[in-house]
């Protein structure tokens, strides 16, 4: 390995260091850990050995690109909500019971309005 090989490898290392750190932090830099990770995959495919080698054909030009590995700092979920009692505050109701309802209030509401006209017939 050349000198210029072990140079690029050093700042390569540097960087996945870097972006190991960064994930570890929380916040805005983990976000940005991936990309990092992703950039040191990048430099090290920048070797001039590497280089002169797809110049002259002897290496593969056809790799899939390399993916930066930083695993994440903790849970990525917060806390789950539990799950409210049956039926209270807006949950799932039996679409059965909310028609009964709905024709129960109709049906009052119409024997209401009847007997109001009773009161005051038309002549």
């Amino acid at each position: 390995m050349s000198r210029g090989d072990e140079k690029i490898d050093a700042a390569a290392d540097k960087l996945q260091a870097a972006a190991e750190r960064a994930a570890t932090q929380g916040g805005l830099k983990a976000k940005l850990a991936g990309p990092l990770a992703e950039d040191a995959a990048f430099v090290r495919k920048l070797k001039p050995s590497l280089i002169v080698a797809r110049a002259r054909g002897a290496a593969p030009t056809n790799q899939k690109p390399g993916e930066g590995v930083v695993a994440p700092s903790g849970p990525q979920l917060g806390q789950r909500p539990k799950p409210r009692g049956g039926g209270a505050g807006g949950a799932e109701q039996n679409p059965f019971v909310v028609i009964g309802g709905a024709l129960a209030v109709g049906v009052l509401l119409a024997k209401l309005v009847d007997w109001r006209s009773h009161a005051h017939p038309r002549k």
